[in-house]
């Protein structure tokens, strides 16, 4: 059995180790250990941590060797061999591991009452702190590698941090009614929950959890797509208003019954509704077409083109479409603001005026300013 005279770790040039196990245990008093900076270098045996040694050169004898002296009785002084596990830990930050739910989460939107399916993903920084505890925690379950390496550790915890933040972000969007258009607005609140929560786990196994980041919540383009119409059809009914959006509406059914070539009730009743409520739609889009030209649509005496009901001006050219009535003074019929003559009584409707400049009524036959006879 080879004696080690020099026991230390250069590192590796990936920076991505935590723990390295030197590859002898076979030791001697009087060899020397040499630990780098950024590493802690723990002697353990039978399973038990007994001795760390932080950086420096350190040439081993039982003074700074006591746990492993007293516990194990080894033998005082001079080049005596003994046996321990040297492990070099990496005590540097790690600040980019990067994590992210495999599989969506499914919830439905508080606001648009849209199904949702939520992916996240960002990354998160490690610095392992109590070493007994992640010997004795995770070290001892996990492969005798010569090397662990944060993937590793990555993979090890993987399960838990997803589960934290699945149920992390669900809980706060039904909680506090976060819409998925309003998701990215709170993104550093669901990060320092996630952060809380998941340091109480790492701390199990000696670990302190530096920062934790959800850099994204996103969702497929389907589910945007959905809550986009909503948006766009919310804006037309407050623009257009209650009885023209209506319009609107029963017109895109109707052009959809139009282009199916089946028909309404075929496609009803093929959807498995019944034949007897198909047909009452199909006659309720059958009838709709000529209501609508004969009662709810006004042709613009400029351009002959079709405008909704009520319109005030021509949806093609603009020109006004609710002519000024005159009403004729002597048998009350209402005639085109234009009229010159009732077309009832044949009542003259021109506007008359007195010599003085005064404009007289309807009918009038004496000047109600000077007085004068009106011919």
């Amino acid at each position: 059995m080879a004696i080690i005279d020099v026991v230390k770790f250069d590192g590796l040039r990936s920076r991505d180790w935590l723990v390295y196990k030197f590859p002898s245990d076979s030791l001697v008093f009087g060899t020397r250990l040499i630990v780098n900076e950024g590493q802690v270098a723990v002697f353990v045996k039978g399973g038990q941590v007994c001795d760390l040694f932080y950086p420096g050169s350190y040439i081993l004898d039982t003074e700074n060797l006591p746990v492993l002296y007293h516990i194990f009785n080894l033998p005082y002084g001079g080049e005596t061999p003994f046996t321990a596990e040297v492990y070099f830990i990496n005590t540097k930050t790690k600040l980019d591991i990067a994590w992210g739910t495999s599989d969506p989460i499914q919830l439905i939107d508080p606001k648009y009452f849209v199904k949702l399916r939520i992916r996240a993903f960002g990354q998160m920084g490690l610095k392992l702190m109590d070493y007994s505890v992640f010997f004795r925690e995770l070290i001892g379950s996990m492969n005798q590698n010569d090397i662990v390496s944060f993937d590793k550790i990555k993979l090890f915890y993987r399960g838990m941090v997803v589960t934290k933040v699945k149920s992390i972000i669900s809980e706060m969007i039904l909680a506090e009614k976060i819409s998925a258009l309003e998701i990215s607005a709170h993104l550093d609140d669901i990060s320092d929950k996630c952060k809380e929560e998941i340091s109480e786990e790492f701390l199990k196994y000696g670990f302190n959890v530096v920062n934790f980041f959800v850099q994204s919540i996103n969702f497929p383009d389907d589910d945007f797509a959905t809550i986009n119409k909503i948006l766009e059809d919310k804006a037309a009914f407050e623009i257009m208003g209650d009885g023209r959006y209506v319009t609107k509406r029963s017109f895109d059914v109707y052009e959809g019954a139009a282009n199916n070539n089946n028909g309404v009730a075929g496609a009803f009743a093929a959807g498995g509704i019944g034949a007897g409520v198909g047909m009452n739609v199909a006659q309720a889009a059958g009838g709709m077409a000529p209501a609508m030209n004969a009662g709810q649509m006004m042709i613009c005496p400029k351009c002959g083109d079709k405008s909704v009901l009520g319109s005030k001006f021509c949806n093609s050219c603009g020109a006004p479409l609710q002519v000024e009535k005159k009403r004729c003074p002597s048998c009350g019929k209402e005639n085109d603001g234009d009229a010159k003559f009732c077309d009832e009584c044949g009542f003259s409707l021109q506007e008359r005026i007195c010599e003085c400049g005064a404009k007289l009524p309807p009918g009038a036959k004496f000047c109600n300013e000077c007085g004068r006879k009106i011919q």
